[in-house]
């Protein structure tokens, strides 16, 4: 994820997640332009890790992953290539596309930091961790035992809509679907904890929570976690977390405890629903 290149927080409390560049609004999608080298390919071929350059306008250099909606778009491409591409960017989603190879290089891809180590499963107690919450109180995740808790990870700053946005939608959508639900558990807690404390303040928070919260505050809290914090637990749920040129790059992961803090499920990458959200909690509130 990367940081845009105009005073992004403004205009997301303004208008929402649109594109930064006012050209374009109004427009179901933006275009941009970029040169970068491949770092790698996934192996189903729908997702591409690029070093780019910056996008005037939009976000600064960073290495990051790319989804591609046709993954014949890749085809002859490897790790090293020099390519320029589209980034189109809609309202709800984002990928890349027209791909040509203009070089190559031998250097090093960027290493995916966050992977590996004792990295925490479904059963496992989640250990605790401290966060401060958008009123700028200091809270745990222990305090929340004895409810079913479903946390992620975002950061305000966040441009591209199928990262934080997206899981903020998804959040909406979920608690929605509990709070009009029969048979939805009693103690139950959504958790936005952001990876960008130097930036997301309490008051941030609260008025980045209040786009996708409204006013009704029931069964959701923002909150901004520690860099030490993070440093531990990060390798221990794979989540990667990269800072570079004064921004972010980052994946993404969801996690759901019972009521005990062991892990329910884990959710990797933004392909979930806010039903299967909803109904891991309902699982989770199960747990003896």
């Amino acid at each position: 994820m990367k940081l845009l290149g105009l005073p992004w927080l403004l205009v997301l409390l303004m208008a929402g997640c649109k594109p930064a560049a006012d050209d374009h609004a109004g427009s179901a999608t933006a275009t941009y332009a970029v040169h970068g080298v491949i770092q790698t390919i996934a192996t189903d071929r729908r997702e591409v890790r690029i070093a780019h350059d910056a996008i005037p306008g939009y976000m600064m250099a960073m290495t990051m992953n790319f989804p591609v909606q046709n993954t014949n778009v890749l085809a002859g491409l490897a790790a090293g290539d020099m390519v320029n591409f589209q980034l189109v960017v809609g309202t709800n989603d984002d990928w890349a596309q027209n791909f040509q190879r203009v070089g190559h290089t031998n250097a090093t891809p960027v290493p995916t930091p966050g992977v590996g180590g004792d990295e925490l499963k479904v059963g496992d107690v989640m250990p605790d961790v401290a966060f401060t919450t958008e009123t700028g109180a200091l809270r745990h995740l222990a305090d929340f035992r004895g409810a079913a808790v479903a946390f992620t990870f975002f950061f305000t700053r966040c441009p591209l809509p199928d990262y934080c946005p997206r899981m903020n939608h998804n959040f909406a959508n979920a608690r929605d679907l509990l709070m009009t639900a029969t048979n939805a558990p009693a103690q139950w807690q959504l958790l936005s904890l952001s990876f960008d404390p130097d930036t997301d303040t309490p008051a941030i928070l609260a008025n980045y929570a209040g786009i996708y919260r409204g006013e009704t505050t029931n069964h959701w809290l923002f909150a901004a976690v520690a860099k030490s914090q993070l440093a531990a637990l990060a390798p221990r749920l794979d989540l990667m977390i990269m800072r570079q040129n004064g921004s972010i790059s980052h994946n993404l992961r969801t996690v759901v405890l019972d009521p005990q803090g062991r892990i329910q499920h884990l959710f990797d990458g933004n392909d979930w629903t806010p039903q299967e959200l909803a109904d891991a909690l309902r699982e989770a509130a199960r747990q003896p």
